[in-house]
């Protein structure tokens, strides 16, 4: 195994669950420590850090949880600043996705694709940079392990909020080496009918609300998600909708006042929470129905949308091998980091396709190929 690859399966083998998972019930057995949370990955990635001679400190985001924040300074005066940024977090798993097995030129475990083949290469392309000892003159290079991106981006938000500031972000995740500059922004949203309850013998001295939403399910399913698909984004095609939960009714014999469903709003760039609301308000109005809509996440996660004109944007993406923008349908910690102020981009080995699966893999030829084009970007910053 290289370098790279050893360190993509000691970093599998470093359960780091993202704790808003914790219910899902992920509990590897012993030599594993708790599999919630990223601290393990951020000590052991600080120690690989360390070992090289770069900078390391840790930045908190959430309580008990740390970004971690790795810097290999230029030879002279800082002039420009270039930071890395994939997360450390992963979604849950069966335990035996924690341990890395290699099959057929791909290395499978959790965390492989989604995000820790970034991770990987990122970080051997920093370290190998400075152990060459052939550091830029005048730009700083930072490696930011980002906690939290898989629920709430704490770990980014933190970042934008209180630095360190950067001139450019690549962000870390699974986009088959492609730059990507354009990502949808996501809007869960809550929609809510009342009703009247009843006894199920007589119930037409009720009011069904269960039946009021599913006249609204059906609305936004076909009459909403048919006028967003003809809206459309040269990058990133159509915003979408989906209709991810529903829950409604105490038992069979009582007419149920109350109906709940969850929205996964899919936004373009400058589409905000104010409009889309009032859009799905507009088209339920014109079949007569009504609910009550509301956010389920404070934080606003938008769209981005990066231009391929900016020097640094266009000199990365011709270095990384490609010429043209592309977008996404995902979201990302990329846009928390452009809200900030921070022009960003994402690439990295592997494919979104493989993220999140029983079997996620990464191809291992890949992950060779993100390294060394990151290194070779690395080494030509002034």
């Amino acid at each position: 195994m290289t370098r790279t690859e050893k360190l993509l399966a000691e970093l599998v083998a470093l359960p780091s669950v993202n704790p808003a998972f914790a219910q899902l019930g992920a509990n590897p057995a012993p030599p594993f420590r708790s599999p919630y949370g990223e601290k393990n990955v951020a000590d052991f990635l600080a120690a690989c850090a360390a070992s090289a001679g770069l900078g390391v400190e840790f930045q908190d985001a959430l309580p008990g949880r740390s970004n971690l924040i790795v810097r290999l300074l230029p030879r002279e005066t800082i002039r420009q600043t270039i930071l890395l940024a994939p997360h450390m977090d992963t979604v849950g798993a069966a335990d035996a996705q924690f341990v890395p097995r290699l099959s057929h030129g791909r290395l499978y475990g959790r965390g492989a694709c989604d995000t820790k083949g970034s991770v990987a290469a990122m970080l051997a392309a920093l370290c190998e940079l400075a152990r060459a000892k052939s550091r830029p003159a005048a730009t700083q290079i930072i490696f930011a392990g980002l906690v939290d991106e898989e629920n709430a981006q704490a770990g980014s938000r933190a970042l934008a909020a209180g630095g360190p500031a950067a001139d450019l972000t690549i962000v870390g995740e699974p986009t088959k080496l492609q730059v990507v500059t354009a990502h949808k922004g996501t809007l869960w949203l809550q929609l809510q009918t009342r009703g009247r309850a009843a006894h199920g013998a007589t119930p037409q001295l009720g009011q069904n609300a269960v039946h009021a939403m599913a006249r609204i399910v059906d609305v936004i399913e076909r009459d909403y998600a048919a006028r967003l698909r003809a809206r459309k984004h040269p990058l990133l095609g159509s915003a979408t909708v989906n209709v991810g939960t529903i829950r409604g009714g105490s038992q069979p014999n009582i007419v149920p006042d109350a109906c709940v469903i969850t929205l996964d709003r899919r936004t373009l760039p400058g589409e905000t929470e104010r409009h889309v609301c009032r859009e799905i308000a507009a088209c339920l109005r014109r079949k007569n129905l009504r609910a009550k809509i509301s956010n389920t996440k404070s934080a606003p996660a938008p769209a981005l949308e990066t231009s391929l004109a900016l020097p640094l944007v266009r000199q990365c993406s011709a270095r990384l091998g490609q010429q043209r923008p592309v977008g996404v349908d995902y979201f990302c910690d990329a846009a928390i980091l452009s809200a900030g102020g921070i022009p960003a981009v994402v690439f990295g080995p592997g494919d979104i396709a493989q993220a999140h699966t029983a079997d996620e893999w990464i191809s291992l030829a890949q992950l060779e190929r993100a390294q060394s084009r990151l290194l070779a970007y690395l080494q030509s910053l002034p």
